[in-house]
């Protein structure tokens, strides 16, 4: 067995090779390939803040749609989604907001705040920047009308 230093969107993934198998050791601590990308979720009022951050995709969007859950709950009015921090998203992450956006009955009250150029030109190649409500800031989404 030998390990393999290889770069992947950017950074530096260590693979291992057992027999013909390689595996990359994915890292959930700050600053590894996949750190948590649920920062935080915060009540604010009647709405609910969910703040992700890092790369959102297949590995993690699990976790991403746990939070969202727990942001759900207790019938909040709004759901504001903080993606300022977010430098990438697949379409498995995509599909995990509108599923989000499904339970909460009324797609306005969810809220995407402050995408930045990566995360929001994959919400205007897949058409969501239609179907959701894109704003600047988490604070101009809290003070939309829904």
């Amino acid at each position: 067995m030998f390990n393999l230093w290889c770069r992947f969107r950017g950074r530096v993934a260590l693979v291992e090779e057992e027999g013909a198998v390689l595996t990359d050791r994915h890292s959930t601590e700050p600053g590894g390939m996949h750190e948590d990308p649920v920062f935080e979720v915060a009540s604010v009022g009647r709405a609910r803040v969910v703040t992700l951050r890092g790369e959102i995709d297949v590995y993690n969007s699990s976790r991403v749609r746990d939070g969202l859950d727990e942001a759900c709950a207790g019938d909040p009015d709004r759901i504001v989604i903080d993606l300022g921090d977010v430098g990438f998203i697949d379409s498995t992450a995509l599909g995990v907001l509108i599923e989000a956006g499904r339970k909460l009955g009324d797609p306005r009250a969810l809220v995407l705040a402050a995408p930045g150029l990566e995360t929001r030109r994959a919400l205007e190649i897949s058409g969501l920047d239609r179907h959701f409500t894109l704003r600047d800031s988490v604070q101009d989404a809290l003070d939309a009308p829904i």
